[in-house]
């Protein structure tokens, strides 16, 4: 994600333990197997009860549930046509089961259940809080495989706070961080990947994309479904579905790689000098880390305003406002562009295992739109942006907390864990860290990262445990300090950098070389 610094926009200091990888949940037979005495004995006078689960993530503690890891989904989504009303909707899900369940939770909202299945028989379905709790005809054993298909609604209407984007005209996603489970059920939580597929009908007249690579399209009568597959694991925050006038443009990256971008249909001619640009940036990121990491690639710039922009994967959520405002210069731009490119790499890719771990998604994405503003823009160098965020970084610590243990969103307003501290106060750590270990180190770390992380997940003691070992050096206490630290460490070569003093007024800007 790229917060959209044209308009206004905000803990531990020890590194946290890993989540917990499963939860028996002793219900039913479970705790009945387990005979009276043994249940006297650890305590438990009853079941527990059915409710809300969560993984216990540090900033979104009920997101994500245990017991099971999904292998892929399938969403089908009907809209009529307007986008003031709920799309039916079917989303089948198969999963693993990981320990002994009686139960199966899933995060979902903004949507009415109407049919559930579980392995082709009828399962009872509970709604609680933002929890969809199944249970099926018979118990679920580890390691066993369950198909889940659950008849529902998605509703676009309501809060403004993730999920379905309503455009001009149409819908799009933006399920960062906390969302995808406002479109549909899902195990919302970037530890538990999973392939999509989508099949998505919409009046004829209309044009649907999604993640992926499409599989092609059938009509009926008025109506047409567009189906669409990932061809690598994705996050549920990074699914996109758009439905709108929109025309679907194609060309060519570099080895072939499809490049698709979807734009409003009026527009396109107007859009056409920024998206031509868009295959000499992923050869520019190749020099910089290896072979692209997915299938396919494009922009989705859509008609609306949202205040950020936002990596979903193969396909960048855009607002249109940022290349039709006539007051950026194309560097700037371009450099936003990258930055959600990168993110293809650093958290598409290589996922957060929890969201304390997003520090090492907008660290690199930021880091790589600021060479890139260096390289081709020549007007902010590196070393000038990364000075100018030293010498803010306490304030933004103060504000926000260190870049590895931010502190949580504020009530209401999930999309405030994107303080500056997550963007150029964490760039400035992979600046220390090169200033550190040296440039050709650094470069060989980048690399290895993102080839041996490939489409799984990934955390900050694992970056640590990495760079300690192409650096030959234990970094262990350095990435203490400019991790989790309350203030911000000396700058390695740079010990005449000055930190200002915190005054509880942290600046705002995103990025510190956006033009005035």
């Amino acid at each position: 994600m790229s917060l959209d610094s044209r308009r206004p926009s905000a803990d531990s200091d020890r590194p946290l333990p890993p989540a917990p990888s499963g939860r028996v949940r002793w219900t039913g037979r479970r705790a009945a197997a387990l005979g009276l005495a043994a249940v006297a004995t650890l305590g438990a006078a009853a079941p527990q009860p059915l409710g809300p689960q969560g993984l216990g993530d540090r900033l979104f503690p009920t997101l994500g549930n245990t017991g099971y890891d999904v292998t892929s989904y399938d969403v089908t989504l009907d809209y009529s046509g307007r986008n003031d009303q709920p799309l039916k909707a079917t989303t089948e899900i198969t999963a693993q089961v990981t320990t002994e369940l009686d139960h199966l939770n899933l995060d979902f909202a903004r949507g009415a259940v109407s049919d559930v299945k579980i392995d082709g028989k009828p399962a009872q379905h509970e709604q609680h809080g933002e929890d969809l709790v199944l249970t099926p005809a018979s118990h679920m054993s580890r390691g066993q495989q369950v198909k889940i298909a659950i008849q529902h609604t998605s509703d676009p209407r309501g809060k403004s706070d993730g999920g379905w984007i309503r455009t001009s005209d149409g819908l799009a996603m933006a399920n960062q961080a906390d969302a995808a489970h406002r479109v549909f059920p899902c195990n919302d939580h970037p530890s538990d990947k999973a392939l999509f597929t989508f099949h998505i009908t919409a009046p004829q007249e209309l044009t649907a994309v999604a993640n992926g690579l499409p599989e092609g399209s059938t009509r009926r009568a008025a109506r047409r479904t567009w189906t669409y597959r990932t061809g690598h694991p994705m996050a549920t925050e990074l699914a996109q579905v758009s439905i709108g006038k929109s025309s679907v443009l194609l060309r060519h990256g570099p080895h072939g790689l499809p490049i698709r971008d979807v734009v409003p249909t009026a527009d396109r001619h107007q859009l056409e000098k920024w998206l031509v640009k868009t295959p000499n940036h992923v050869s520019w990121m190749e020099r910089k880390l290896g072979p692209y990491p997915f299938e396919a690639y494009g922009v989705l710039i859509a008609d609306a305003q949202t205040g950020f922009e936002l990596e979903t994967q193969t396909l960048s959520l855009f607002e249109k406002g940022l290349f039709t405002n006539g007051q950026l210069p194309s560097w700037y731009v371009e450099s936003v562009m990258v930055h959600e490119l990168a993110h293809q790499w650093f958290g598409n890719s290589v996922s957060p295992r929890r969201w304390s771990d997003v520090w090492l998604n907008e660290a690199h994405a930021t880091w790589y739109e600021a060479l890139y503003a260096q390289e081709k823009g020549g007007r902010i160098s590196l070393d000038s942006r990364m000075r100018s965020a030293y010498e803010q970084s306490n304030g933004w610590r103060a504000e926000g907390g260190p870049p590895a243990a931010p502190k949580a969103p504020s009530p209401g307003e999930k999309i405030s864990l994107f303080r500056p501290v997550v963007y150029d106060g964490s760039a400035l750590v992979l600046y220390a860290l090169r200033q550190k270990i040296g440039t050709a180190a650094f470069d060989r770390l980048e690399r290895a990262w993102v080839t041996q992380n490939r489409d799984g997940v990934a955390d900050s003691a694992d970056f640590i445990a990495l760079s300690s070992k192409i650096s030959g050096q234990d970094l262990a206490s350095f990435f203490h300090g400019w991790l989790y630290g309350e203030h911000t460490p000396p700058m390695p070569g740079h010990q005449e950098w000055r930190p200002k003093k915190a005054t509880g007024n942290a600046g705002k800007p995103a990025r510190p070389g956006k033009p005035a």
